[in-house]
């Protein structure tokens, strides 16, 4: 570095000035992508059994088969017991009708009701105040199974690699398609986010990556680490949020993605027959 580009990059307010015009930037790219998002993409909470199939095909297809987290299933179909007293979301991808992925909450019902991480990782939580122990059971959640397919997951570049299954193809999806895709993960977290507000869900809770928690704080989705990393399904840690510091922190372009994906949550919601509704503790 020359002695000019030093001078340069240690004057003062320097680093602030750069880092607000980073985010701005990137406020404006995510409202972009928010528009782009609600033009292709759609969130739908699946209440016909055909639908909640399509639940289990896809974690199937990620857990089981491209992860290995879980046994191959001879239905083609992962499911367990939380699932029971879970609401599904998926998001569809409108011109196609194909799922580009689904994620669940987990709802106890009653006392006996576990979340996943209660089973799988006792003792993993180690703060002394936010644990699901510490709440009712009808003020808890747990965010889990996130899924994305494979097909939604390839980068532009890797769309002209031919005819390997899930590969792209630039005559199914725009430029302009391709630019949401990565933000899909994101997308299903705001749409579970909503799910929360709708059920008046006080405490949130979930197993996840510490790397995709610091990208998750990127966009705002500030998720508190209350317990050491652990081996399950890779290394992944307990985390907790709940729905003020969410709505407080998520950052301006990402609150409008999250306003559009929270209308489509409303859409269904208000739909027959749904169970979500603040307050209604159906299975």
């Amino acid at each position: 570095m020359t002695v000019l580009k030093q001078w340069f990059v240690q004057l003062p307010g320097l680093q602030f000035v750069v880092k607000k015009v980073v985010a701005y930037q990137a406020n404006r790219e995510a409202i972009n992508i928010a528009h782009h998002f609600d033009e292709f993409l759609r969130p739908v909470i699946p209440r016909e059994q055909a639908l909640r199939e399509e639940v289990h095909k896809i974690r199937h297809d990620v857990y089981c088969q491209e992860l290995e987290f879980e046994p191959i299933k001879a239905d083609g179909k992962e499911r367990d017991e939380f699932d029971d007293y879970s609401i599904f979301c998926m998001i569809e991808h409108k011109h196609s009708q194909h799922f580009a992925g689904c994620v669940r909450v987990v709802t106890p019902l009653n006392e006996q009701d576990l979340l996943p991480l209660e089973k799988y990782c006792q003792g993993a939580i180690t703060d002394p105040v936010l644990r699901p122990d510490q709440f009712d059971r009808s003020e808890i959640c747990e965010i889990s199974r996130l899924a994305v397919p494979a097909e939604f997951r390839r980068r532009q570049a890797d769309k002209f690699k031919g005819a390997a299954a899930g590969v792209i193809n630039e005559h199914t999806y725009s430029e302009h398609e391709l630019r949401c895709f990565p933000f899909i993960a994101i997308g299903l977290y705001l749409s579970a986010a909503s799910i929360v507000i709708n059920r008046n869900i006080k405490h949130c809770f979930v197993m996840m990556e510490p790397r995709l928690a610091r990208s998750m704080r990127f966009v705002g989705i500030k998720f508190k680490k209350v317990g050491p990393t652990v081996d399950y399904h890779g290394r992944r840690a307990p985390y907790y949020i709940n729905p003020q510091d969410f709505l407080a922190a998520l950052s301006p372009g990402f609150q409008v993605l999250f306003q559009h994906l929270e209308r489509g949550v409303k859409r269904e919601v208000a739909k027959p027959g749904c169970l979500i509704k603040g307050g209604d503790k159906s299975p």
